[in-house]
């Protein structure tokens, strides 16, 4: 691994090492940094620089802006969310430019991050597809055991819109999913 990519990768597990929030003893966001890295490697071993750095950077510092700041509902959560694309954005940015990254290379995290050409963008994409496989492999259990059949159905309907066609047939094969939720994976 180059210098340059270690040393933004190391500061953004800094920034997330102060995450308040522990899940099995680590700071939360931490944690989903690595997976997204691990999930990355797997999914797109050939990964630009950039999209390794977005991968890794998709939710630093994410406590940093609280949900309950912004009005309940869906738009509420559609506004705090586009925020802290835009800041996830401008950390990442930052820490490349500061390492000696190009404009185009740190432009091209900051839209991966801020999500600006999912299905138009290969690397904004394939963001997109890690950040579903991650949510399917180890957060969406969890949350389906807070929430009701038709909220689970919705939420993987959602996810599957999200994802390239390669992405959905990948969780087919992946995942033992039931018939109803695996629907929403087939093209």
């Amino acid at each position: 691994m180059n210098a340059r990519k270690q040393a933004v990768l190391d500061a953004i597990d800094a920034a997330n090492s102060q995450d308040p929030n522990l899940e099995d003893s680590q700071p939360a966001e931490l944690l989903y940094g690595q997976r997204m890295s691990a999930e990355l490697d797997r999914l797109f071993p050939d990964a630009s620089d950039p999209l390794q750095i977005a991968a890794r950077g998709q939710h630093v510092e994410r406590w940093k802006l609280a949900r309950s700041e912004y009005p309940e509902g869906r738009a509420g959560y559609l506004t705090w969310r586009k925020a802290q694309g835009v800041h996830h954005a401008d950390v990442v940015t930052g820490l490349m430019e500061k390492n000696g990254y190009s404009a185009d290379d740190v432009e091209a995290a900051g839209r991966m991050l801020r999500k600006q050409g999912i299905k138009r963008d290969d690397e904004v994409q394939a963001l997109e597809d890690v950040i579903c496989f991650v949510f399917l492999k180890w957060y969406f259990a969890p949350f389906a055991e807070k929430h009701s059949a038709e909220k689970i159905q919705s939420i993987v309907e959602k996810t599957a819109r999200k994802m390239s066609d390669q992405g959905r047939a990948r969780v087919l094969s992946e995942f033992d999913l039931p018939a109803e939720l695996a629907a929403a994976f087939q093209a």
